[in-house]
């Protein structure tokens, strides 16, 4: 059986998320906004490397599993580690979606949709406001 190990979650004051996070980060990470299609800054990003939470740095998405969904949101098949990335049931605006959270720290990253790829057949349609792009160790020049 594998070793798991719990991470620490992350909790902090609506305060020091705003000291931290730009006005639109904690619009959409930490008020459950999000951003209009086709213009947050990864939607259309091939850059290779790793989509990390912009609130607590964990790791969440790879590169290698984006694809271009046309919904104008980055779009994943899987998350990196299916226990970094919380579900739970949207009744918000009249619709029933499953919203994607991050595990450590709750912070709301999109929605997930069962319209993806293979492998998976889902889709985490992300808001580009709650993830930041790490590249790749071998993308630095």
């Amino acid at each position: 059986m594998p070793n798991e190990i719990t991470k620490e979650k992350v909790v902090k004051k609506d305060e020091d998320w705003k000291k931290q996070l730009t006005p639109e980060q904690f619009h959409v990470a930490r008020q459950a906004g999000t951003e209009p299609a086709f213009t947050g800054k990864y939607w259309k990003t091939k850059d290779k490397g790793t989509y990390a939470c912009v609130c607590c740095g964990e790791p969440l998405f790879s590169s290698d599993t984006k694809f271009d969904s046309g919904t104008g949101w980055p779009s994943f098949y899987q998350a990196l580690d299916p226990s970094a990335v919380e579900t739970k049931t949207d009744r918000a605006y009249g619709m029933v979606r499953t919203e994607a959270r991050c595990a450590r720290c709750d912070a709301h990253l999109g929605h997930v949709f069962e319209d993806g790829p293979k492998p998976t057949g889902l889709r985490f349609c992300m808001n580009s406001a709650a993830l930041e792009l790490k590249p790749a160790e071998d993308s630095k020049k």
